[in-house]
C-alpha cells in the first residue's frame, strides 16, 4: 500500500483492534455502507426495519425532495455520457426533464414548478463546470476494507486534481451545507479513503456542492483525520454487530433496537410501524422538505 494511506496493517495507530475469532478461525467481516452505519446511529429501530426484518415492513411512498433529488443527480450522471460537444448547460436542464418523477409532490403544478427550478440549477451549475474536464469516477463504486469492516459506497464525482483526487458530493436541500458539514460527514471521509486505497493516490478533499445555492462547502482532510474517522465507522460497526447477533437469537423481541424518539420521527419512511415514531406529531406530507427543509447527515 501506498505510504500515508489512511489504511495501515492494522498496528495500534491506526484503529486496529483485537480480532474476535472462533475455533481459531478470524470472524467474518461486517459488511456495510456509510448510509447503513449512519441508519444504525440515527434510529436503531429504524435500522432494524430497513436492513434486518424480513420481510421489510413496506416504506411509505416516495417523497417531493427524493423525487428533486434524482432528477439532478440522474442528469449529472448522464451529462457526461454526451459527447463533449453536446455538453451544454442546456443539454443538462433537458436531462433533468427527461429524468423527472412526479412522485410526492401536491399536485402537477407544484412538480412542474420544482421540475423548472431544478432545471434552473442545472442549468447554472453546469454553466463553471469546464465540459473537457472528464471526471476520473461518475457514481463510482469503492470499497474499503480494515481488520473490522468491508465498507462499499458509491460517490456521486470523483475528481482527478493534479497529484491528487477530490470527492465531490452533491446537495440538493434547501438547507445549503457549511465547511463544517464537509469536515464531519462520515461518509465523505470514508469515500476519500476508499478512493485513496483504490487509486493510491492521495485523496483528502472533500466538497459538498450545493445546487440551489451554487456554493461549496469543503475540507482538506489528513491522513490522521481520515484514519479517526475510519475509526469511528469501525466503533458504530461493533455496535451494528453486537445488536445483528443479538437479533439473529431474538429476532423482533430483541432489546438492542430502541426508536430514537425526536422530530426526524415525523419523517420517517418506517413511521407507520412505529408506535413510538407516531406519537410524536403529526406526519410530515411528502411535500414538507421543499417548503420546510430538514437538515439530514452529509
Amino acid at each position: 500500500m501506498q505510504q500515508g494511506s489512511p489504511v495501515g496493517s492494522g498496528s495500534a495507530g491506526q484503529g486496529a483492534f483485537v480480532q474476535e475469532s472462533f475455533g481459531g478461525m478470524p470472524r467474518r467481516l461486517f459488511r456495510a455502507s456509510p448510509s447503513r452505519l449512519l441508519a444504525w446511529v440515527d434510529c436503531p429501530r429504524r435500522y432494524r426495519m430497513q436492513y434486518l426484518d424480513r420481510p421489510s415492513p413496506p416504506p411509505r411512498a416516495q417523497r417531493a425532495h427524493t423525487s428533486v433529488g434524482t432528477a439532478v443527480h440522474n442528469a449529472l450522471r448522464d451529462w457526461w455520457d454526451l459527447p463533449q460537444a453536446q455538453r451544454t448547460p442546456e443539454a443538462g436542464a433537458e436531462l433533468v426533464r427527461t429524468s423527472w418523477i412526479d412522485a410526492g409532490f401536491r399536485d402537477p403544478d407544484q412538480s412542474l414548478e420544482w421540475r423548472e427550478r431544478a432545471q434552473g440549477q442545472v442549468r447554472s451549475y453546469l454553466d463553471d463546470v469546464d465540459p473537457a474536464d472528464q471526471p476520473l469516477g461518475i457514481e463510482r463504486t469503492v470499497s474499503l476494507k480494515t481488520e473490522q469492516i468491508a465498507l462499499q459506497g458509491r460517490i456521486d464525482r470523483l475528481d482527478d486534481r493534479g497529484s491528487e483526487l477530490a470527492v465531490v458530493d452533491y446537495k440538493t436541500s434547501r438547507w445549503e451545507p457549511t465547511d463544517d458539514d464537509a469536515r464531519t460527514s462520515l461518509p465523505l471521509a470514508l469515500y476519500a479513503a476508499a478512493a485513496w486505497k483504490m487509486f493510491r493516490r492521495r485523496c483528502v478533499r472533500v466538497e459538498l456542492h450545493h445546487l440551489p445555492s451554487g456554493a461549496v462547502a469543503s475540507h482538506e482532510h489528513t491522513g490522521e483525520s481520515l484514519q479517526r474517522k475510519i475509526a469511528e465507522a469501525e466503533s458504530i460497526a461493533r455496535d451494528a454487530r453486537r445488536a445483528e447477533d443479538d437479533y439473529a437469537e431474538f429476532g423482533v423481541d430483541s432489546g438492542r433496537f430502541p426508536a430514537t424518539v425526536g422530530p426526524l420521527c415525523q419523517w420517517c419512511d418506517f413511521r407507520a410501524h412505529c408506535p413510538a415514531g407516531q406519537a410524536v406529531g403529526p406526519e410530515k406530507s411528502g411535500w414538507a422538505a421543499l417548503e420546510n427543509p430538514v437538515r439530514t447527515p452529509t
